[in-house]
């Protein structure tokens, strides 16, 4: 291909949603930003029981760079005992038609990846 091919596409603009994957796919993003839309605010441990899973170092750590991304508010309260809330921002919020359209494909199209997972007879990944 050459540069004055109309197929030959620039690396740059291929890869433009390379950032936004990378920040909204990475491990337990997802599950957290869907978790607060879907709640509301919740404190630490109520997040972390609606994950199941996740250890509370990894809620800690996600949910800080979700902050730092704006993504998420923390709000901490000066009380005895101390209490943190976090609740998505607008900006997260902003998020939803993405979570909505992936719900979407999600059910159209899981069933048809499922069945080409079970027929594949090619060698699985490491």
């Amino acid at each position: 291909m050459t540069s004055t091919d109309p197929i030959a596409v620039d690396a740059p603009v291929a890869c433009r949603i390379s950032p936004t994957v990378d920040l909204l796919f990475s491990r337990w993003t997802t599950p957290i930003l869907w978790t607060l839309h879907r709640s509301g605010r919740l404190r630490f441990g109520e997040l972390e029981r609606q994950l199941g899973t996740i250890t509370p170092k990894v809620l800690t750590e996600r949910l800080r760079q979700l902050e730092r991304d704006g993504l998420v508010r923390r709000q901490y309260f000066a009380e005895v005992p101390p209490r943190v809330e976090y609740e998505i921002t607008e900006l997260g919020q902003s998020l939803s038609p993405v979570f909505a359209a992936l719900a979407d494909w999600t059910d159209e199209h899981l069933p048809a990846v499922e069945q080409a997972r079970s027929t594949y007879s090619g060698p699985l990944p490491r």
